[in-house]
């Protein structure tokens, strides 16, 4: 596949407190309105805690942002729950008459720098959202006792199923301590309650690779596709040969996957003053308008903002 870039759409201007360092990473979108286009995102405050808002974008017209939604759709949770350092969109679901909006919980730890978990918050108009639990959905147990992180989660076959991050252990890199992590999958009867039976998506490439993230999954004839990031265990931050890129896989029934790394068609640019030259990151892949569009981050982790691609085949090329 090849995707065509289309370039950068959105990036907090950092003059509000909730958005003072910027950012707009890990999107997730609500295309069921056919007069507008929303992307919930996350951005990040003065003490460098992720807040959720959105942006509304025209439907006949990806580039242009028709709406900024002032302020967080969510607050950060009270002294000691899961989600009172940081809230990060990660995937939207249209369930019956709600909205809903899964989300990564952020606390800070002592030997750690971070722990992560899944929330879920609900909504009938997709702007004001109200958290359904104050703990998450999607945390640690016995056989998972790290973080859980970035997920997608679909309706399929008349069950809810989970591509989620795992953290499988933290690893010492100079001052620093990393977190590796591979994606792995779970099913559910109501999207709240999970089995998870410790079944590994997309596991580790080779020795280097230790970071794998934000998977998008859709479902086409069949066949499962999944674009999902990596980087390497350590040195990332800055080395760009070690940051991160987009991925591709293919799978038969969503558990087994065959990496198709080669065939993920988009690369970080090759011009150095550009937003998305040191790394890309966190897809979302959606269709829209029988068009395929890939929604991405670039430079440090998406402070530089959101832009997309469109799927090369459909788009005249």
């Amino acid at each position: 596949m090849n995707w065509i870039k289309k370039g950068l759409i959105y990036c907090p201007d950092g003059t509000q407190a909730w958005n003072q360092k910027k950012y707009a990473h890990v999107v997730c979108a609500d295309n069921s309105n056919p007069d507008i286009f929303r992307l919930y995102y996350s951005a990040r405050d003065a003490q460098g805690r992720c807040q959720a808002s959105f942006i509304d974008l025209n439907p006949n017209n990806l580039s242009e942002v028709i709406y900024e939604h002032p302020e967080p759709i969510l607050d950060l949770g009270e002294p000691g729950t899961f989600d009172d350092c940081g809230i990060m969109p990660t995937w939207f679901l249209n369930h019956e008459e709600e909205k809903w909006l899964y989300y990564i919980g952020w606390t800070v730890r002592n030997t750690i720098p971070y722990h992560n978990a899944i929330g879920l918050a609900t909504s009938t108009d997709g702007i004001h959202f109200t958290k359904k639990f104050k703990g998450p959905v999607i945390s640690t147990i016995a056989t998972e006792p790290h973080f859980n992180g970035s997920a997608c989660v679909l309706f399929d076959q008349g069950i809810y199923k989970v591509w989620y991050l795992n953290c499988t252990h933290w690893i010492p890199d100079g001052d620093l301590m990393e977190p590796s992590y591979h994606l792995k999958y779970a099913e559910s009867k109501d999207g709240i309650h999970w089995e998870r039976n410790g079944i590994v998506a997309i596991d580790y490439r080779d020795e280097i690779e230790g970071g794998i993230s934000r998977p998008s999954v859709l479902i086409e004839n069949g066949l499962y596709k999944m674009w999902f990031s990596a980087r390497a265990k350590t040195d990332y931050r800055k080395n760009r040969a070690r940051s991160y890129r987009i991925y591709y896989a293919e799978s038969q029934d969503g558990k087994t996957w065959i990496r198709k790394d080669d065939e993920a068609g988009i690369d970080v640019s090759h011009q150095e003053n550009d937003w998305d030259y040191e790394m890309i990151e966190y897809p979302l892949v959606v269709k829209h308008q029988e068009k395929t569009i890939l929604f991405y981050n670039g430079n440090h982790f998406g402070q530089t903002g959101v832009g997309y691609a469109i799927l090369a085949k459909e788009h005249g090329f």
